[in-house]
């Protein structure tokens, strides 16, 4: 019998170059493992052999199966290429282009931030930027921000672990690490690195320990400007801003100032505007964004004297301003990367 399985291997590795096509992979499997075929017929005559040579011959029969098995599977790899290949058609050459690409898309936040950069440096304006990684000097201390301020509270600040290290942010031993919570530090940090005249605006990416929901998120994006020299007023601060969103947000836009308090500015302003033309705003005046006039106190701690030169500042978030401009109520589907959202835009 150990003979007879030779030979049967044997002879399907000489008959495996005749098969083609899938019938002819069923009529080949046929021969030597179908019911009446020659493997299966020498298995059936194992039960006539001594109950001791079993065992022996048992595994010589698993070995010629594990043979034919190999020899099946090389021809039915062969035959699903040959259909593959028939499917296809002529060659195809890979290094062509699909001719189904599409191109992507410009992140909605991005289009905002890019056509607010363009504006304002259509006007004189420069972008700058900052790290993302602050400390409490740049983010509060030199803002005016005192100690005992909310924004400094830990439930509403991200701060890192005592020793971290953050290699290009400049630290005192007593101060602390911390994600910034507005792009504010990059106009202390401008200051500090020349004189007035200073004219820039700071986009960036900021964040605060908020709850996400449709109006809020943890991780925002906001752009701060600041314009020091001397002479500089409220008038200059109202046209600059009646201009901007004139400019962005379509003519016959206006704007209004608020009293309102912020711990680097005085006097201070919540920004409001009114676009009858733009769809889901709610009501006739919408609250953009932040102002004032540099606070004194802030001029003092970057060196600059606040007899001779004066400034005014402005934020806003870059979220807020496109679902205003593109209709979106809900801040998470910026992130969610849905291509389904995002190839609006």
């Amino acid at each position: 019998m150990e003979e007879d399985l030779k030979n049967i291997v044997e002879s399907a590795k000489q008959k495996v170059s005749a098969v083609s096509g899938r019938p002819g992979f069923e009529a080949f499997k046929a021969e030597i493992t179908g019911p009446n075929g020659a493997l299966t017929r020498v298995m059936k005559n194992m039960g006539a052999l001594p109950k001791e040579d079993r065992p022996t011959f048992g595994k010589l029969i698993n070995k010629a199966k594990q043979d034919v098995q190999s020899i099946y599977d090389g021809v039915l790899s062969g035959i699903e290429e040959a259909e593959l290949a028939a499917k296809l058609g002529p060659a195809i050459d890979p290094s062509l282009p699909s001719p189904n690409a599409t191109r992507g898309t410009v992140h909605p936040l991005t289009q905002i931030r890019e056509e607010i950069s363009r504006i304002f440096k259509q006007i004189g304006f420069t972008v700058a930027e900052g790290t993302e990684v602050e400390t409490e000097y740049y983010c509060f201390d030199a803002l005016n921000t005192p100690a005992n301020h909310p924004a400094r509270d830990l439930q509403d600040t991200f701060y890192m672990k005592d020793d971290a290290d953050f290699g290009n942010v400049s630290k005192r031993t007593d101060e602390r690490y911390l994600l910034r919570t507005h792009t504010s530090s990059v106009q202390i940090r401008t200051m500090l690195q020349g004189e007035p005249p200073i004219r820039i605006i700071s986009p960036g990416r900021c964040f605060r320990r908020d709850t996400v929901d449709a109006t809020h998120s943890a991780n925002f994006h906001q752009v701060e400007g600041l314009y020091v020299d001397k002479n500089v007023t409220v008038r200059d601060l109202k046209a600059l801003l009646d201009y901007f969103f004139e400019q962005l947000l379509g003519k016959g836009t206006t704007v209004r100032f608020r009293p309102h308090f912020f711990p680097y500015t005085e006097p201070s302003f919540e920004v409001d505007f009114s676009s009858k033309h733009l769809a889901k705003l709610g009501s006739d005046w919408v609250e953009i964004a932040g102002c004032g006039m540099v606070e004194p106190a802030v001029f003092e701690s970057v060196g600059i004297d606040p007899d001779v030169y004066s400034g005014f500042a402005f934020g806003m978030g870059i979220e807020r301003i496109a679902m205003i401009v593109y209709g979106i109520d809900d801040i998470r589907y910026f992130y969610q990367n849905d291509h389904r959202f995002l190839k609006q835009f």
